[in-house]
C-alpha cells in the first residue's frame, strides 16, 4: 500500500508533459512479425505558450518487440514550430523548459523537447533531443520562431 501511495505522489508530482496528436506515417522497413519499422509524423501544442505548435518526426521501431514496446527507437528526430496564432504566455517562461517528452525505450531513454527564449531576437527556439540514462546522444535538431503580431480577421 505504502508503494501504491508513493507512486500515486510521484505521479502527481510531475510536471505536466503534453502527448502528441499523430498526423501521419510512412512504413521504412517490413517487418514478417509486428508492425513494420516506421516514421511518425506527431503534432503537440506548447502547454505554457497559447499559438505555438511543434511538428516532431521521429523513427519507431517496429518487429515483435516494437509492437509490444519492448524496441528502443533510435535517436533522430526533426522538430518543426509555427505560430498558429496569437502567441500569449501562460506563466513565466524558463530557459529549458521541457515541453514534451516520451520514452522511446523501455525504461531508460527518452525524446524530449524543451524550449528557450532568446529575448534579443524576441524569438523562441525549440530543441529536440534524445537522452539515456547511461549514454545520451549529441543528435539534435533546432527550430525557431520569431514572436510576431498577429493579424486579426
Amino acid at each position: 500500500m505504502r508503494v501504491a501511495k508513493g507512486l500515486l505522489g510521484l505521479f502527481l508530482a510531475m510536471p505536466f508533459m503534453v502527448s502528441a496528436e499523430e498526423i501521419g506515417q510512412v512504413s521504412t522497413v517490413f517487418k514478417f512479425v509486428g508492425p513494420n519499422d516506421r516514421i511518425v509524423v506527431e503534432a503537440f501544442d506548447d502547454p505554457k505558450v497559447e499559438g505555438v505548435t511543434c511538428y516532431l518526426s521521429r523513427a519507431k521501431a517496429g518487429g515483435l518487440k516494437g509492437g509490444l514496446g519492448l524496441a528502443e527507437d533510435r535517436a533522430e528526430a526533426s522538430i518543426a514550430c509555427r505560430q498558429v496564432g496569437p502567441i500569449a504566455f501562460k506563466g513565466e517562461l524558463k530557459d529549458g523548459d521541457e515541453v514534451f517528452k516520451e520514452r522511446t525505450s523501455l525504461v531508460f531513454k527518452t525524446m524530449q523537447v524543451v524550449r528557450f527564449l532568446d529575448k534579443k531576437r524576441n524569438t523562441l527556439v525549440y530543441l529536440v533531443y534524445s537522452d539515456r540514462l547511461i549514454e545520451g546522444s549529441p543528435q539534435n535538431a533546432v527550430t525557431a520562431i520569431p514572436i510576431l503580431p498577429w493579424p486579426h480577421q
